[in-house]
């Protein structure tokens, strides 16, 4: 993430977010969700916290180890697009919004900027935490095209779940059935558009993805499979797919602000399995 700063004791918040865009290779949308969503850009940073979705919990553990800057990849307040001025604030938002002002904790939304790095900075810190990168056959600004070494649906699962610590995946398949060309979709991108001309095409045999419509890409599935097709689709969950991605922001900038505290904080799965 270019040259290192020679002196992190007088780090502004705005240092630190012309930093998060200096990798970006595309145009972002108009208007993009990125912004300084609570805070001052003028204050001196004292240490970062990097998080998937930047809730009370996280941010008050930020601010227990002296971080007051949270980069968090979606909002604050349980939707994509902010808050219209015309809608009312519900009392849910207001009490968080309190608590982090009262905290004196900034956080700063990054979203946008990251998924236009090349490659896309989210689909390489999952690629990165399943040591897959030597693996990787072509990244694209929305997937990333993965030859594995041949394996079964199942063991595929197992690495996905031994190295992303989770407790369960969404599995359309027949476990049994040999895999080796992959596409990796993180976050919201499981949709049909993207997912179905790569297993037409024979790209890919296998689609991993965060999460999309349900009627759409599984659906195509189900016919593969009820047609007698090669194919399988694997859901990880929308935070399960992107949250290495985050953690691996809390990396490149460990190596650019070499003498801040810099840390990478995960919150729990938002769903129970029962």
């Amino acid at each position: 993430m270019g040259e290192r700063f020679m002196d992190d004791l007088e780090l502004t918040i705005q240092n630190v977010i012309d930093v998060l865009y200096e990798k970006v290779e595309a145009s972002l949308p108009e208007p993009s969700v990125d912004r300084l969503l609570i805070g001052n850009t003028d204050s001196v940073v004292t240490g970062i916290v990097t998080t998937f979705m930047p809730t009370t919990h996280v941010i008050e553990q930020a601010a227990q180890i002296g971080a007051n800057l949270v980069i968090g990849h979606e909002g604050l307040f349980f939707s994509h697009h902010e808050r219209s001025p015309e809608s009312p604030e519900l009392p849910v938002e207001r009490i968080k919004r309190q608590r982090i002002q009262a905290l004196d904790v900034a956080v700063f939304r990054c979203h946008d900027l990251i998924h236009r790095y090349r490659p896309d900075a989210i689909t390489e810190g999952l690629i990165q935490k399943l040591n897959w990168n030597a693996y990787v056959h072509e990244h694209r600004p929305e997937t990333a095209i993965v030859h594995l070494p041949t394996q079964t649906l199942e063991q595929i699962v197992a690495t996905l779940k031994k190295e992303l610590n989770i407790p369960y995946v969404r599995v359309m398949g027949d476990l049994e059935k040999s895999f080796s060309k992959v596409a990796v979709s993180v976050g919201y991108r499981g949709g049909g558009s993207i997912s179905i001309p790569i297993l037409e095409s024979g790209e890919a045999q296998l689609i991993i993805c965060g999460e999309g419509p349900e009627w759409e890409t599984p659906e195509y599935v189900r016919e593969r499979l009820q047609l007698h097709q090669h194919g399988a689709l694997i859901v990880l969950g929308h935070a399960e797919s992107e949250t290495p991605g985050m953690e691996f922001l809390a990396a490149q900038l460990r190596h650019r602000f070499p003498t801040l505290p810099i840390h990478h904080i995960q919150e729990a799965p938002i769903f129970q399995v029962r």
